[in-house]
């Protein structure tokens, strides 16, 4: 038989677990000007909207949103091992 105590305890400690637990990343759209963080596990550099893929980013790396936007993708230089300029979609960004 489990003492109201125990009882009182483990749901006092469950909350608690609740509340320290961390959110999630919310990712935004990129700012124009801004050299922004990749938020998303790995996020494609195309030619163009929805065109030919070039490289690839990886989450910590980063993006110089330059614009314009066109059809939820965004213009800029992609930094790191892509090193040039391309389309990225856009909202995964920290």
């Amino acid at each position: 038989m489990v003492s109201t105590l125990t009882r009182t305890a483990v749901a006092a400690l469950t909350a608690l677990a609740l509340l320290v637990t961390a959110a999630p990343a919310q990712a935004a759209n990129g700012t124009i000007g801004v050299r922004e963080t990749v938020c998303a596990e790995s996020l494609f550099v195309r030619t163009e909207p929805l065109g030919a893929w070039m490289g690839t980013l990886y989450a910590g790396q980063t993006f110089l949103v330059k614009g314009p936007r066109s059809g939820g993708y965004v213009y800029g230089f992609a930094y790191g091992h892509v090193n040039r300029n391309g389309w990225v979609q856009d909202g995964w960004f920290c």
